[in-house]
């Protein structure tokens, strides 16, 4: 019989497998650098279709990026969960061929609410958005 640490690592796996394979990672061409428990990497390489009229990158798709480190981090905790709130604070743009990669890490996940922190850099380690995020546990098919 697995232990509870393998349960939780085996869990860990299926859900890693369950977001490379979801439509929106294959749609922005993110990448999933790691998930464990608590905690989330993901990557995405900025492309000249996500320029918005400024010539910058599109604040919606730097939200896109930290809400899947948010969801792969609060899932790895309590699965399956949706969020119910995420705040994004821009702090600097981004430009096209720019490499983001979002940290996401579950600061409390309790038995109605989850609470994740995420931060969003550059290649140069930059500072491009924070966010904050809670998430609501719930069951298969809910």
């Amino acid at each position: 019989m697995p232990t509870s640490k393998e349960n939780k690592e085996q869990q860990i796996s299926l859900l890693t497998d369950k977001i490379k394979t979801e439509p929106i990672t294959s749609f922005l061409q993110s990448e999933i650098l790691e998930i464990s428990e608590g905690y989330s990497r993901v990557s995405l390489v900025m492309r000249p279709e996500f320029q918005n009229f400024h010539g910058i990158v599109f604040g919606g798709i730097i939200m896109s990026l930290a809400d899947q480190a948010f969801g792969s981090a609060s899932n790895s905790m309590a699965y399956p969960s949706v969020a119910s709130n995420l705040n994004v604070y821009f702090i600097a743009s981004a430009k096209v061929g720019d490499t983001l990669t979002a940290e996401g890490r579950v600061i409390k996940s309790g038995r109605k609410a989850g609470f994740t922190e995420v931060t969003v850099v550059n290649q140069d380690n930059k500072l491009v958005a924070r966010a904050t995020g809670v998430t609501i546990p719930t069951k298969q098919g809910e």
